[in-house]
């Protein structure tokens, strides 16, 4: 007799992509339960409409708590855990078939890939890769970033959530001494590209609030540690607080790579470029010589006027075989401090051309283009960004100025 398997979610106010979510797992799903937190949409109709078995529960501030919840009801042999923003495309629900045949096993991890607007973002110690379009709902993001999590395991009582946000239950999974591999299926994401800004930020905020209650439970949790430490720097922008996170996880846990990268990055944004390149080299030492650590360090390097330095790290994310427009800007910048203006310029081009919503890449190429000579490409560059908004008062100045540099030369042509 073969495995059944249960889908198991929790949704709160997810009806306009749960529909999308429940018809990729339909085909093969013995069983779907909705844990609806509190929907004051159309969320729990459509997931009857689907098949699903719906219970309430209450929202607690504990995603693992809410999860929990669901996973109580659980009937089948194993459990699929799935959120309303996210999807399976067509070859899993063969691909999970053939993982649970396996005997011994007791979970697997998997690839969960998180769609983007543009290729220059980057989640955790990932940077955003080129999307290939698997699935047709993909088409409209340019890039991903991949991220393992573990969705798929066995009904048992054991296994269970933990942790108020970033829930997981693979130290469950170790705890008791439970088997786990990697499965090939693919959780497709779209919470970072669909929610507007607006959505986005009060997601984030509510997860860096968590994220102070799991670590004030945790205080000696070198993952909780270097969450709160994500939090501070991407979400707060407190390169100075996160940068105490990352120190402490890395006295806590001195042979993980990651959180002597994140400190690197942090000293870098700081400007203590010294400290920040001995805890990079540190964190390269410990295997974490990916896009972000050459990007960091390409940073340090440009900073500290290091430029030849700068270029060849700034060369190594792409040899790497990632696509970052930040990446290749900068080493476009680092061309024009070398001399090689006109390479360095062209670089910048195809960068803005390949990216040209992010804004950072027009102050790049605005101050590489007047640095190299180019002062009508730079009044062009500073008035485009100009008119892109989330401005500050030096891109208003910066405009200005070049456009006053280029009026005697439009009076000169016009005498002419």
């Amino acid at each position: 007799m073969k495995p059944t398997i249960e889908v198991s979610m929790i949704v709160k106010n997810g009806g306009a992509t749960l529909a999308r979510c429940l018809k990729s797992v339909s085909a093969f799903a013995d069983r779907i339960v909705v844990g609806d937190t509190g929907s004051t949409d159309e969320s729990a109709a459509i997931a009857r409409d689907h098949g699903a078995e719906v219970i309430a529960i209450p929202w607690e501030e504990d995603f693992s708590l809410a999860r929990n919840r669901v996973l109580a009801q659980r009937r089948c042999d194993w459990i699929l855990v799935l959120d309303a923003d996210e999807m399976l495309d067509g070859s899993a629900g063969a691909q999970i078939r053939m993982a649970i045949e396996r005997s011994g096993v007791s979970a697997f991890h998997n690839w969960r890939w998180n769609y983007m607007r543009d290729t220059s973002t980057r989640l955790g110690f990932q940077v955003a890769r080129p999307n290939p379009v698997l699935i047709e709902e993909s088409r409209p993001y340019p890039a991903y970033v991949p991220l393992p999590t573990t969705r798929l395991f066995r009904s048992h009582p054991g296994i269970c959530y933990e942790g108020c946000v970033h829930e997981t239950v693979t130290r469950r999974l170790a705890a008791l001494g439970l088997a786990a591999r990697f499965a090939d299926f693919i959780v497709h994401h779209f919470g970072h590209a669909e929610d507007d800004d607006m959505e986005r930020q009060k997601k984030n905020d509510l997860y860096q609030l968590l994220g102070e209650r799991k670590l004030r439970a945790n205080a000696d949790d070198p993952q909780a540690l270097i969450e709160m430490g994500m939090a501070e720097l991407e979400n707060a922008r407190r390169p100075a607080v996160a940068l105490g996170h990352f120190e402490r996880a890395c006295r806590l846990s001195p042979a993980s790579g990651v959180g002597w990268l994140f400190a690197g990055i942090c000293l870098v944004r700081l400007a203590r470029l010294r400290e920040a390149l001995e805890c990079l080299q540190r964190a390269a030492s410990l295997g974490m010589r990916n896009a972000l650590f050459y990007q960091a360090a390409g940073d340090a390097y440009f900073h500290g006027s290091r430029y030849a330095e700068a270029r060849e790290a700034y060369a190594q994310v792409a040899a790497l075989g990632e696509d970052s427009p930040l990446s290749e800007a900068k080493r476009g910048a680092s061309e024009v401090h070398l001399g090689s203006a006109q390479e360095g310029i062209a670089r910048m081009r195809r960068a803005v051309a390949s990216a040209p919503a992010f804004g950072e890449l027009y102050d790049i190429l605005a101050t590489g283009a007047l640095l190299g000579g180019d002062v009508e490409l730079a009044a062009e560059t500073a008035a485009a960004r100009l008119q892109m908004g989330n401005t500050t008062e030096f891109h208003a100045e910066l405009a200005a100025a070049l456009a006053a540099r280029m009026q005697p030369r439009a009076a000169g042509a016009a005498a002419v």
